[in-house]
């Protein structure tokens, strides 16, 4: 029996957050559908495995007290188990002549697909399941559905359709009850997507805002334009005031990522731009501006 902290990669003293993290790390690294790791399906069972334990705290305070047990060795148990964890029963080191193996399978669900017996609740849930979701951000900020295929023990993957809701965003954990692995004994689990927002060619995602670098010319930003801009919601007009700067931010409220507790922003992001070559005349008229300007773009450099 694999050490579940090896398998996670974290210490025994590992926080809850720890623990999350460094799953959602593996998860995503094994995950059969996306993952080129050789044995990445029998790795990735293995780190739900592990995780479906640790991340519960009764699970993991009952396998911090176990899971040194390693097949072929004597098991006693600390003085009362029994009594913290429901295994009635037993005493000492009394284990009524049950298979520790079966045992520790029932009391931590993993009996599902493996032959296990019904574990001691008199039903035994299915185990949960992650899945990595990419999307492009049109379909992150309109929602949209996918079809996936998971796989199922014995081989037989298993088609199921999801909806991913309007406003998901990178790193949101989405609960699709009873879409997990089936169980013999009781409920199946759940399915939890891992959503994944796909770069975009115009826009950035920061949060619940999104940004999109705009090119204005040298002449718009110091006499001010009007600009017509496009966001995920349509176009929207945009005024440009006079003597904008280049990096400056000009925001559009509310058109940013939807979400419950209140939309995020849009932020038209100024970048200048000169022209890739200038003509004669576009020439002559900046040597006029050099020699009419007063303006000093570096007071703090020293001079010539």
């Amino acid at each position: 029996m694999a050490d579940f902290y090896e398998l996670i990669g974290v210490s025994r003293t590992a926080s809850a957050d720890e623990i999350k993290k460094a799953y959602r790390r593996l998860a995503r690294k094994y995950h059969p559908d996306v993952s080129k790791e050789p044995g990445a399906e029998d790795k990735f069972k293995e780190v739900n495995e592990a995780n479906d334990v640790l991340s519960d705290p009764e699970k993991r305070a009952a396998y911090d007290q176990l899971g040194s047990y390693r097949p072929g060795q004597e098991f006693r148990p600390p003085p009362d188990w029994g009594k913290q964890f429901g295994a009635g029963g037993f005493s000492g080191g009394d284990m009524g002549g049950m298979d520790f193996g079966d045992l520790f399978s029932e009391l931590f669900g993993m009996g599902a697909g493996r032959g296990g017996r019904q574990g001691f609740t008199g039903s035994q849930r299915g185990r949960d399941v992650e899945a990595v979701v990419h999307v492009s951000l049109e379909e992150a900020y309109h929602g949209t559905e996918r079809q996936l295929q998971l796989s199922a023990p014995g081989g037989q993957p298993r088609s199921v359709r999801v909806r991913i809701p309007a406003g998901a965003v990178s790193g949101r954990r989405l609960r699709v009850p009873g879409k997990g692995q089936p169980s013999m004994h009781g409920a199946a689990g759940d399915l939890y997507l891992v959503i994944e927002v796909d770069p975009h060619p115009l826009y950035r995602l920061e949060g619940k805002d999104i940004l999109l670098d705009t090119p204005i010319a040298p002449w718009e930003a110091g006499l001010g334009t009007s600009l017509l801009v496009p966001t995920l919601a349509g176009n929207v007009r945009l005024k440009v005031p006079a003597g904008a700067k280049s990096g400056q931010k000009l925001r559009l409220p509310g058109k940013g990522m939807p979400s419950p507790d209140g939309a995020g922003d849009g932020y038209v992001v100024l970048q200048i731009v000169l022209p890739p070559k200038l003509s004669e005349a576009e020439r002559d008229l900046y040597e006029q501006l050099r020699a009419a300007s007063s303006h000093d773009p570096r007071p703090h450099f020293p001079k010539d």
